[in-house]
């Protein structure tokens, strides 16, 4: 989960270098933290909310595989 958003995200940005992601799994949920430049946190979020939402989409998608569940936070 965390190669998949970090990947995402790094392909979505014009710093990929500065994009981290750290996992805080817990029994039956994940938190994926997710951090970017401050210059492109407009394009991870997107319109409305639109990418962001895409990504979460996708990560309970694959969560759901594991049968586990999995948030995902944009850290500014």
């Amino acid at each position: 989960m965390k190669e998949l958003i970090k990947f995402i995200a790094q392909e979505l940005v014009d710093f990929p270098d500065q994009v981290s992601v750290d996992e805080i799994e817990g029994n039956q949920t994940s938190v994926i933290e997710l951090k970017v430049a401050k210059e492109d946190l407009g394009k991870v979020i997107g319109k409305q909310g639109r990418t962001a939402r895409a990504m979460r989409t996708l990560l309970s998608a694959a969560s759901a595989k594991i049968k586990k569940r999995t948030v995902l936070e944009i850290i500014e």
